[in-house]
């Protein structure tokens, strides 16, 4: 079993990985309740990460035109239109433009007050106000399904429809049954909890990406190779923030130790339960589930089939010790049966 902690349960794997005196573990808590669809996430990780583009791609999917989590698309935004009444959605976010609060050190970084770390988040210099307004969520922002119907919308009593969005990724498991399959050890676990795949080694027998219960891990048309988020591991061992992290302007995208990002998690949903959006809901952040929890996590507004999540993930290799063990003893009785007859047949 994984290293236990007394809060959480069995949270960090890399101790099991044979890392002595591991980092806390680090992950992505991805607020879907403040994503405004702006792919600053997706676009900051082909550039840091140099993955190439796909093309142009005309998907009829509304503005998502990446359509899934890729080799060229570790991160992917999708966009979900639903024909549907704003409800208490709306009232969720009506007369707060605080939104979730916003860190003193992004609101730094995006007023070029102090040095940044990488991405640039693109805000006005100079501007602290920006900064923090744009960590308010869709009221500062006024994506649709964020304000009242009409209220400075342009569409005058316009309810029919919502917009859920949410920056999909790896969400580097606690069991991580690509890390079982993977037969040259491309596949490893970092210092940090996260999984990382080592091109050079990888030689493209796929065995991971039918092992992934998420469907992440993808192989590049012409290379062979799987490839899928790393987290940013580079970044990550000189205590740089994720490129995706730290170019998204609403704070969607959290990242930090992942246990502090589980109990702002909590808070947060508690906070919109408050507003009146009972809908709101964790995935992938429970230790007890089916994979031990998740290195990234969301905070998503309908069930996780509408964003094309599976509602109960479970470690694809689960059943393999058992299978061997059947196995082995299936090959055992084999044998002896066939020792057996061979014994009796003779005079």
């Amino acid at each position: 079993m994984p290293h236990a902690n007394a809060l959480y349960g069995p949270l960090d794997p890399a101790p099991d990985a044979g890392y002595v005196d591991a980092p806390q573990r680090m992950g992505f808590f991805t607020d879907t309740s403040v994503c405004i669809g702006c792919k600053a996430c997706e676009v900051a990780c082909k550039e840091w990460n140099d993955v190439p583009g796909s093309g142009l791609d005309l998907l009829g999917m509304s503005y998502d035109n990446t359509g899934a989590l890729t080799a060229n698309s570790w991160r992917h935004v999708a966009f979900v239109e639903q024909p549907r009444p704003l409800g208490g959605a709306t009232a969720a976010f009506a007369g707060y433009p605080d939104g979730p609060a916003v860190s003193p050190a992004t609101a730094a970084v995006g007023a070029r007050t102090v040095a940044d770390t990488g991405t640039d988040p693109g805000l006005p210099p100079g501007e602290p106000g920006a900064a923090t307004g744009m960590s308010g969520g869709p009221e500062f922002l006024g994506m649709p399904g964020a304000r009242p119907p009409g209220r400075d919308s342009g569409v005058e009593g316009r309810s029919d429809f919502r917009w859920l969005m949410m920056s999909d990724v790896c969400k580097h498991c606690t069991h991580a049954a690509c890390l079982d399959v993977c037969p040259t050890g491309s596949l490893f676990r970092t210092e940090f909890g996260s999984v990382v795949v080592q091109e050079d080694i990888c030689n493209g027998c796929g065995y991971c990406i039918s092992a992934c219960p998420y469907g992440v891990i993808d192989q590049r048309r012409g290379d062979g190779r799987a490839w899928k988020c790393t987290l940013c591991y580079d970044r990550l061992g000189v205590g740089m923030t994720p490129a995706c992290a730290q170019a998204c302007p609403t704070e969607s995208i959290q990242y930090g130790p992942l246990e502090e990002l589980r109990e702002r998690a909590a808070a947060r949903v508690a906070t919109l339960h408050g507003r009146g959006v009972p809908e709101a809901r964790l995935y992938g952040h429970d230790p007890g589930d089916g994979v031990g929890g998740d290195g990234a996590f969301f905070l998503l507004l309908d069930e996780p089939e509408v964003y094309g999540l599976p509602p109960d993930p479970v470690v694809t290799t689960r059943d393999l010790p058992a299978m061997w063990k059947h196995a082995g003893i299936a090959a055992l009785t084999m044998a002896a049966v066939t020792v057996g007859a061979f014994l009796g047949r003779r005079p």
